[in-house]
């Protein structure tokens, strides 16, 4: 290490080294930023003062909302200034912070998806205790623990960052700066980090996505107990959005962490980083919108009744 330089920035090669595409991808993702603001922002809006969204659901979905505001607001305004600078840099200690907040959010929405879970299976599963279970505190003390858990899984990530040192290669081939694309560049041994990360995942992960797992295995077979079409069409109506989201969050997630390293798959961890970061947050406030009566009635009435809301 004595006779190697001491990497004090990382350079972010970022979609493609093609200027014209460059110009495409800057618009692009501009206009995606734009509408990921705006989209969750306005979820927040009606979720807080429209009086027929007060309720845990919705109360959990404008969370969820914040969390997808903060992934866009991490990854898409570095991703637009190394698009069109010539610079395309970011600082290690800058690098550093956007990987241990990217594992905040991450901890965070998990949970928040996982207390969604819970909540649609008490409102199916147990409805005539439904208002005894999911009371006010209840729900503030599911989302407070989301951002603990999240704070949690960034932390035990970010101490053993501490006894790294670079001095090798400082190109990191994607947008982002994340924590696997990190390791690979560190000149001394990262294997603690390898296994507190692989253990975190599994911990952090796992777990949330176990009482996912337990609460729509007891859905679905309720479901399956209603008699009438119409009966399960509204059952299952009230939870599709949900799994659609889960279902986006685990892949992306279980792409990015548990694939093996290689040159080979590195478009693959660009496509997954887009996901998570970028279109995730995007598609979250869509989803809802599209399949959710409630939300489309709330946006209608605070915005106007526009023809795609009806």
């Amino acid at each position: 290490m004595e006779n190697q330089t001491v990497v004090t920035e990382f350079i972010l090669l970022g979609l493609s080294r093609d200027p014209h595409l460059q110009v495409i991808f800057f618009f692009l993702f501009l206009m995606i930023f734009l509408v990921t603001l705006l989209g969750n922002s306005a979820i927040i809006l009606v979720t807080r003062t429209e009086s027929s969204l007060q309720n845990p659901m919705f109360f959990f979905l404008s969370h969820l909302a914040f969390v997808d505001i903060c992934y866009s607001s991490l990854v898409v305004p570095k991703m637009l200034e190394n698009t069109i600078g010539k610079q395309k840099t970011i600082s290690l200690e800058g690098c550093m912070a956007q990987s241990v907040l990217f594992l905040q959010f991450a901890g965070a929405e998990v949970v928040i998806l996982a207390a969604m879970a819970y909540d649609r299976y008490v409102a199916i599963c147990d409805p005539l205790h439904y208002t005894t279970i999911m009371k006010k505190e209840i729900c503030r003390y599911l989302v407070s623990g989301a951002w603990a858990m999240g704070f949690l899984y960034s932390l035990v990530n970010a101490l053993p960052l501490l006894n790294l040192h670079f001095c090798k290669s400082n190109i990191i081939d994607n947008f982002i700066c994340e924590l696997p694309s990190v390791l690979v560049l560190s000149c001394t041994q990262a294997l603690t980090n390898y296994i507190v990360l692989l253990i975190s995942v599994l911990v952090f992960g796992f777990g949330p996505f176990l009482l996912k797992l337990i609460s729509y295995t007891y859905i679905i077979a309720t479901i399956l107990k209603i008699r009438s079409t119409e009966g399960r069409r509204k059952a299952f109506s009230t939870c599709s959005s949900h799994l659609i989201v889960v279902g986006l969050f685990y892949m992306a997630g279980f792409c990015q962490y548990m694939k093996p390293s290689s040159e080979s798959l590195i478009y693959l961890d660009k496509v997954t980083s887009m996901q998570q970061g970028i279109l995730t947050p995007i598609l979250n406030p869509i989803i809802y919108s599209l399949k959710n009566k409630d939300i489309q009635n709330a946006l209608a009435k605070k915005f106007g009744k526009c023809k795609f809301l009806k």
